[in-house]
């Protein structure tokens, strides 16, 4: 999962990247290992910064300051294809034809015969294992077939409208063609959230914004957010804005799991407020835990979340309850979310720093603790430990989600059926091995009802996580075999160790001099942000000087 940004000004002579910057503030929560921005500023010059870590540590005020022009992507990454090594943070640059700059969000499931393609046919290098390359390689070759020298927005639709052909699986992407505009567009499915907004300026011209949530618009007084449409390419350029229905026509189902967990609740994705959702699936989860205590002959005395994302939905479960509420977890907010981090034994390590129990609310107690998910078990079991350990006499979780039982291959980290807690076990099976007395999870009908009911229009939800049904087809057992061994956290730390840095800038890429292959690892090229197209004669795509004096 990834947070993706484009910004066009209308005045070319103010640089964007300080805004893209704010913007990527606000999306730090879909992604925390890596961030990047590309301008685009006088003839057509690309000026680059990316490198891993937060979004506030990697632009200072001299990195910001050398990002120059009215237009840029952003992106914040979260690794889920690929390796984690800085070689791939976003956004991905190729210079023929034209000059082209790609952020995206999502996974690609039939990589294997597009790198064929590229490597048989099109005879393009993708130089890293991340698929948001090959899918900009896509895309640029899909351009360079029109053979001209300038082009237009019909070539850019019929490239996009071939890409949509060629690629299956999730996509949000935005795109900047040096000297020409920004472009969004989405899969044919909609799976991956993405939309736009204008604001007014005072010389009377209009910005554009692209962005993966709607809270990037709100804070930057845009206005008038829509979302992208399935399937739909628009073209931004300091003139005009185009649109067009490039995909084939395809079955509507946003990724649900986005409401549940990885949006912001001040965001608004496809027409549904994801705080109004939780607040329904608080409710909808209230009748099942009243059912089931029932059942089971239970009460509870206390109802406390696990901060932040379970908030909404635990205080409308205790008010329909009429249980009291208490904010039991005290959250120390300078660690990351667990679920995004990188290794499990990281995600394990991190439970503990990140949340502190208060004995007050838990002794003596029996507590319903309510969590938006359970993934992998980590953070539930630690949770858990830690409210027996200062006193509680029960601990019961209610998910307001259900089980999560098959992998995702659409862009979430989820992959390896292995390490989901809930895969081949029963809500019996699951407590247990979570070290908690009972389990209660959210119906799935209960789930997309609470979500649906705002925007009827949609007429269905990637629910493959709880279902192991794949709305873009072709996912079978051998893919997700294959999947899993290749995004294994012991694969990707692998991956880390043998990359020396592909060449992609000098900063990402670790490019030393000389050829490809057994590239020397220069420190002070590695930490490098933003310049030329270029830059130097020993570097090649992007110089990129983050930190570089």
């Amino acid at each position: 999962m990834c947070g993706i940004l484009g910004l066009l000004l209308h005045d070319p002579s103010i640089d964007a990247a300080p805004e893209i910057c704010e913007g990527l503030s606000l999306l730090q929560h879909r992604g925390q290992d890596a961030c990047g921005i590309v301008t685009c500023g006088h003839k057509g010059r690309f000026y680059q910064c990316k490198a891993n870590g937060m979004v506030r540590d990697v632009f200072d005020s001299n990195a910001l300051s050398s990002l120059i022009g009215g237009m840029g992507v952003g992106h914040v990454r979260y690794p889920t294809a690929g390796s984690s090594h800085r070689a791939e943070a976003q956004p991905f640059y190729v210079n023929s034809p034209y000059g082209i700059v790609l952020a995206h969000n999502g996974n690609l499931i039939n990589t294997e015969s597009l790198l064929q393609f590229m490597d048989a046919t099109a005879h393009r290098h993708i130089n890293t294992t991340s698929d948001s390359e090959l899918l900009l390689n896509i895309f640029a070759d899909n351009l360079q077939k029109t053979g001209k020298f300038r082009i237009n927005e019909e070539d850019i639709f019929t490239a996009i409208g071939g890409l949509m052909e060629q690629c299956k699986g999730a996509y949000a992407c935005v795109a900047m063609l040096a000297g020409f505009g920004i472009i969004a567009f989405r899969d044919p499915n909609g799976i991956r959230p993405l939309g736009m907004a204008s604001r007014k300026t005072a010389s009377g011209g209009t910005d554009y914004l692209f962005a993966s949530e709607s809270v990037v618009a709100d804070a930057s007084s845009f206005t008038d957010w829509e979302d992208v449409r399935p399937g739909e390419a628009i073209i931004i350029t300091r003139n005009s804005v185009s649109r067009r229905q490039v995909g084939k026509a395809a079955t509507f189902a946003p990724d649900i799991f986005e409401y549940v967990y990885f949006a912001r609740p001040d965001s608004v994705l496809d027409g549904i407020s994801v705080y109004r959702s939780r607040m329904a699936m608080g409710d909808a989860l209230a009748e099942s835990v009243k059912r089931v205590l029932t059942e089971k002959n239970m009460t509870v005395d206390v109802v406390i979340p696990v901060p932040d994302t379970s908030r909404v939905a635990a205080l409308n479960l205790a008010q329909k309850l009429q249980l009291p509420y208490r904010e039991g977890f005290i959250k120390n907010r300078y660690v990351g979310r667990t679920f995004i981090m990188p290794g499990q034994q990281m995600r394990k390590k991190n439970v503990r720093r990140k949340l502190n129990a208060m004995a007050l609310e838990f002794a003596d107690k029996n507590v319903l603790i309510v969590d938006d998910s359970i993934v992998r078990g980590t953070t539930s079991k630690e949770i858990i430990q830690m409210a027996k350990d200062v006193g509680a006499k029960k601990v019961i979780v209610a998910s307001c989600a259900p089980p999560i039982r098959h992998s995702n291959v659409y862009g979430i980290d989820m992959p390896s059926r292995a390490e989901l807690v809930a895969h081949n076990r029963t809500d019996e099976d699951i407590a247990a091995a979570i070290g908690a007395d009972l389990v209660i999870f959210q119906t799935l009908p209960d789930l997309i009802a609470s979500v649906r009911q705002f925007n009827p229009a949609i007429p269905a939800f990637d629910c493959s996580v709880f279902t192991g049904e794949y709305v873009t087809g072709g996912v079978d057992h051998a893919y997700l075999a294959h999947l899993e061994q290749v995004r294994a956290d012991n694969v990707k730390a692998a991956a880390d160790a043998r990359v020396q840095g592909p060449l992609d800038g000098v900063g990402q890429a670790g490019a030393g001099h000389g050829p490809a292959g057994g590239l020397a690892e220069s420190r002070e090229l590695s930490l490098g942000c933003s310049g030329p197209m270029n830059g130097a004669d020993d570097t090649i795509g992007l110089h990129n000087s983050w930190k570089l004096s």
